[in-house]
């Protein structure tokens, strides 16, 4: 691997410095690439692409009406991030998940911040994932997003951004941990004395916040997965979760509501209760009963069941009130009143086209502005201006003028790259992260999270489903390291 030929091109890289030299949490990594040569790398890249294909790392990409189940391309350089940066961007987490969640507690009950005027009306009654269903209820703790993946970016002078929640179903997790199982096989040298913080505790951590929530007091909660089945885009990682936690993943169909409210599982020795259902299905197919009658996904009368206090479920249905990039601007605002603190992690400067001065100055400068809509998800709606035709900028003024509540505006960022393998060798791609957030009891946010990176030259799409790949990503405690080290 060649890595002296390797250039940073005008973004902050997450490993090497402008001058060309590695980074302090990524020099015993790099030290050691440095070190194998093109065989050598060729043999691991070839490794590390085997133990993905055996572990069935797949996701689901929807071309029309069929499905095609792909591998998830994964790179061998890992990200590398210092652990004293990453205990501040893991406080900051925490207390953007605690306030969301009062956030949503409080609009399915009083709607105090509506009525003392700290984000408007309309901002909740054009949401699309507010679910009137869900008025008048507290979950227990108040918490209704247990389970929350929020996508960070690097500008360009390394500032870390949140770009936007995910708190109905945030998938990727899997990924994550299956990342590091392949870098370990294929890397286990670079384990022994480097400092990188684990990330395995994750599916017990998991499995103990789901079973807290259990509304019958027994010692083992029955606990359970609940997937749409096998043609989901996540698929993979609803069977890894459930194998992990050795639970059951089950399908609607193997779930049954008594009159009493009480949550059954079907199984050859005859009904067994459910206490809680880690659930992967949608709100509007959940419960036939209550939201679409056609839904042969979820289960009739989970919905009274959960409201009567028999089962819980993570996430709560109406979680993804919060799950919305209009909402999302007003996170500063919601952190400050329900915590009386100022926000540890900032989010990505942002226009709100509902607002007459904001719309105004989107629609001046749509061609050098990202344009998101409020409720799409993996890249698809929006608008990157400077890579916008005149044709769909002009398509995309009449969208904003037509709803301008539904759309937001942000700078283009200059996101942060990464080492990554391409063809002809090494070259710099951009990278987001996806951190999890565990919210019952206790708060537990995962050591790093899902790098996800564009593997087309240029690129500012990370998804996967548009062709984006991942890394692992590394936490690595430099102090740790080097006591080691010291004392070898």
């Amino acid at each position: 691997m060649n890595l002296a030929d390797y250039m940073v091109s005008g973004f902050y890289d997450e490993l090497v410095t402008p001058a060309g030299r590695p980074r302090a949490a990524a020099r015993a990594l790099w030290k050691y690439l440095k070190s194998l040569d093109a065989d050598e790398i060729a043999e691991r890249k070839v490794a590390c692409e085997v133990a993905a294909l055996v572990a069935g790392i797949t996701f689901r990409v929807y071309f029309e009406d069929t499905g095609v189940d792909r591998a998830m391309p994964f790179d061998l350089i890992p990200r590398v991030i210092p652990k004293k940066e990453w205990d501040g961007i893991s406080e900051g987490l925490e207390q953007r998940v605690r306030a969301l969640n009062l956030f949503i507690d409080d609009l399915y009950n009083d709607q105090k911040i509506i009525a003392e005027g700290v984000v408007p009306a309309d901002l909740i009654a054009g949401s699309e994932h507010f679910r009137e269903q869900c008025r008048g209820f507290s979950p227990p703790l108040g918490v209704w997003a247990h389970i929350c993946g929020s996508d960070l970016v690097r500008d360009g002078d390394g500032t870390v951004y949140v770009l936007e929640d995910n708190l109905r179903i945030p998938s990727g997790v899997s990924y994550m941990l299956e990342n590091r199982q392949v870098m370990k096989r294929v890397f286990p040298e670079l384990f022994e004395d480097s400092g990188i913080q684990p990330v395995d505790e994750y599916p017990a951590q998991l499995f103990d916040m789901l079973a807290s929530l259990s509304p019958r007091p027994v010692e083992y909660p029955n606990v359970v997965v609940l997937t749409p089945g096998v043609f989901n885009s996540a698929y993979f990682e609803h069977a890894y979760l459930a194998q992990q936690m050795g639970v059951e993943l089950v399908e609607g169909r193997d779930l049954v509501v008594d009159d009493d409210n009480n949550v059954f599982m079907r199984t050859i020795g005859g009904l067994e209760p459910v206490d809680v259902i880690y659930r992967r299905v949608d709100d509007e197919f959940i419960d036939p009963e209550v939201f679409r009658p056609d839904s042969l996904l979820g289960v009739r009368g989970l919905m009274r069941a959960w409201r009567s206090g028999k089962v819980a479920l993570a996430n709560a249905p109406g979680a993804g009130v919060a799950d919305d990039k209009v909402v999302y601007a007003w996170v500063p605002e919601i952190i400050r009143y329900y915590l009386d603190e100022e926000p540890e992690l900032a989010n990505v400067p942002t226009f709100k086209c509902s607002e007459p001065e904001d719309l105004k100055y989107v629609l001046a400068h749509i061609d050098e502005l990202v344009i998101k809509p409020a409720n799409e998800s993996g890249g698809y709606g929006m608008l990157i201006g400077p890579r916008s035709t005149r044709k769909e900028q002009r398509e995309f003024a009449k969208l904003i003028r037509e709803k301008p509540r539904n759309y937001i505006a942000q700078p283009t960022l200059a996101l942060s790259t990464c080492p990554t393998m391409v063809p002809g060798g090494v070259g710099a791609r951009h990278v987001d992260l996806r951190p999890f957030i565990l919210s019952g009891q206790q708060t537990f946010v995962t050591t790093g999270g899902l790098t996800r990176v564009a593997m087309k030259a240029g690129s500012l799409v990370v998804n996967s489903s548009q062709g984006g790949g991942s890394k692992d990503t590394w936490i690595v405690d430099t102090e740790a390291a080097g006591r080691k080290e010291g004392g070898a």
